[in-house]
């Protein structure tokens, strides 16, 4: 049986209260459907913002390419001089006498932020001066074997100045670093030097030169051994 509008009203009024107003949920098994499709709501909101991030980078059409004469900046290493100096440690081994020839030991440092490799000498004259002779190893006392009459010059070197000789072994002196060479019997004694040069220690006369280039190259252990035979 329809009731109608007016007898609605009139039995709400006659129970003396407004009916609640509820929001109906449904439930299956037990659990209430309304939270759980908050949650789905929400995961859904974070996936789709997911794909949509990696979806502008991975997947554009707007490819970027690059302007002609785009370039950058660089510079070249300047170019230092080596440095030759005597050394005592490693001692020689073979020992000068007249008319024989001995060991000449020196440390080459290289200043350079490149190795160095030297491939050649290049020599005095073999004419006064010559070695200078010390006491000690440390050179700092001379005695009576002097530049002018001790006849010790470098061995193979000649009466022209600046005379290039090719070592055994090129040699490469590591960047910012020395090399301690044992010149293997490239120093002689003349038959004429005195017996003031016996038990001295000499100071070899000054190179005019090496042949050397500066590059990439492996660096020479040191200390070691090398020397130039003609």
């Amino acid at each position: 049986m329809l009731r109608s509008r007016k007898n609605r009203t009139a039995t709400i009024a006659s129970m003396g209260t407004n009916p609640m107003r509820t929001t109906r949920r449904i439930k299956r098994g037990g659990a209430d459907r309304e939270p759980k499709s908050w949650f789905r709501r929400i995961v859904a909101a974070i996936i789709g913002m997911a794909l949509v991030g990696g979806g502008a980078y991975a997947g554009t059409n707007w490819v970027v390419g690059l302007s002609a004469g785009s370039s950058g900046e660089s510079q070249s290493a300047n170019i230092a001089n080596l440095t030759i100096t005597a050394v005592a440690a490693p001692s020689a081994t073979n020992l000068l006498f007249p008319g024989g020839n001995g060991d000449v030991v020196a440390t080459i440092a290289n200043p350079n932020p490149y190795p160095v490799t030297i491939t050649s000498v290049d020599l005095p004259a073999n004419t006064s001066p010559y070695a200078v002779g010390y006491t000690s190893s440390g050179l700092g006392t001379a005695n009576g074997c002097t530049a002018a009459n001790s006849d010790v010059t470098w061995n193979y070197s000649t009466g022209v100045s600046g005379t290039v000789h090719a070592l055994t072994s090129a040699l490469t002196v590591a960047a910012s670093g020395s090399l301690t060479v044992t010149f293997t019997n490239d120093a002689s004694m003349a038959l004429a030097a005195p017996a003031a040069c016996v038990s001295t220690f000499f100071s070899m006369p000054s190179l005019t030169g090496v042949v050397a280039t500066g590059g990439a190259a492996v660096a020479t252990a040191s200390p070691t051994t090398d020397a130039w035979t003609s």
